[in-house]
């Protein structure tokens, strides 16, 4: 089947958008019609070198969009079906069968190598024949359509506008669920979450719904600390050399918790700093490999977590997250520009600005 897909070509070239060939839905698969996929700070790791993806490569891993086609011994979901995708996992593993797939035992080859498995095959060829990656978190949705495996998929009421769902499969998610699944934040905590992107400002709003009573956002950018007091942070802090002792004055005394989403090691660090005695740092960016903490960091039993995923299941996890949404205390729509898949690199860019929070570009526009 003749499709539309994002290609990524070079590590410093842009995306194009280009005509592909897609194969049909094998065992256990579903072709979906992507109508809205996230834009995500994740889909420009293959731009990195030495990354387990190379281009060329289709990214994109917020996919929502409408089943088109079954493959054999398919049945759900059906011909129709309107769902959210998420990241790939095995569904057999230890990990997987203990309700935290996040922690596949083949997490990075399903979902960061961009092509998958050896059981995957090459699903796309471009215009030459030759293949493209197109595994990426187990779907490759910056394009028109997407083969997924079934287990990837959340069905959703048809009702439901598609084009504010599609962050909820990785960002919201992680940012959300780290908070409420991987920390478990409870009524009463001391929050401080650093960088107000889209998984910071969705961690920030879900520390409100678990009912903590200081929640601390801190960035860079005045704009997006503007927002993160409007969508729930009780306090607002402005980065910088001082911040953990700010953090600490603020929080009286030192954070039940920490998020980071920034993945930069002197923010780790002010963010293990900025601690109570036990309490705990999650972490959910990838991390710089010179992160180095002080000898007394964990001598006070704090805790550093890593986090994928929000170690959320997202045919369990996406569901809640869309009813709260529903009743008004969970706003990530206010985080959603949308843009015509022709306008991606436009999306790069003002993601990586912080122009917009949470870029999401619509394939059939």
């Amino acid at each position: 089947m003749r499709i539309q897909a994002a290609v990524l070509r070079t590590a410093d070239g842009p995306f194009a958008v280009e005509d592909v060939d897609i194969a049909d839905p094998g065992p256990g698969q579903v072709l979906v019609r992507i109508a809205a996929v996230g834009f995500c700070h994740t889909d420009v790791l293959p731009r990195d070198e030495g990354f387990l993806a190379r281009p060329p490569v289709i990214a994109g891993h917020e996919g929502a969009g409408v089943v088109e086609a079954l493959g054999p011994g398919v049945t759900e979901p059906a011909v129709g079906s309107h769902v959210l995708l998420s990241f790939d996992h095995c569904g057999a593993c230890e990990n997987c069968l203990d309700g935290h797939p996040a922690y596949c035992h083949a997490f990075f080859q399903r979902n960061l190598t961009g092509t998958g498995t050896a059981a995957d095959g090459q699903p796309v060829t471009d215009a030459d024949g030759k293949p493209v990656a197109s595994r990426w978190f187990g779907q490759s949705s910056f394009a028109t359509h997407a083969l997924v495996d079934v287990r990837n998929t959340v069905v959703v009421d048809q009702d439901l506008p598609l084009e504010l769902l599609a962050p909820l499969g990785c960002g919201i998610q992680t940012g959300a669920g780290a908070i409420l699944t991987a920390l478990g934040v409870h009524a009463g905590a001391r929050v401080v979450v650093f960088g107000a992107g889209s998984v910071g400002l969705a961690a920030v709003m879900a520390a409100r719904i678990a009912g903590a009573t200081t929640v601390v956002a801190v960035d860079v950018h005045r704009n997006r600390l503007d927002l993160a007091e409007e969508l729930g942070a009780t306090h607002v802090l402005e980065g910088g050399d001082d911040i953990a002792r700010r953090l600490r004055k603020t929080t009286r005394g030192g954070a039940d918790y920490v998020l980071d989403t920034t993945g930069a090691p002197q923010v780790i660090r002010a963010g293990v700093d900025s601690l109570r005695p036990r309490g705990t740092i999650g972490l959910v960016a990838a991390q710089s490999r010179d992160l180095v903490l002080g000898p007394s960091a964990l001598a006070t039993g704090k805790n550093i977590k890593g986090i994928l995923e929000g170690d959320a299941v997202p045919r369990l996890f996406l569901p809640r997250l869309i009813e709260l949404w529903r009743q008004g205390r969970f706003p990530f729509d206010r985080l959603v520009r949308t843009y015509p898949l022709s306008e991606i690199n436009t999306a790069e860019r003002h993601a990586a600005t912080g122009e917009t929070v949470k870029p999401v570009l619509l394939p059939g526009s």
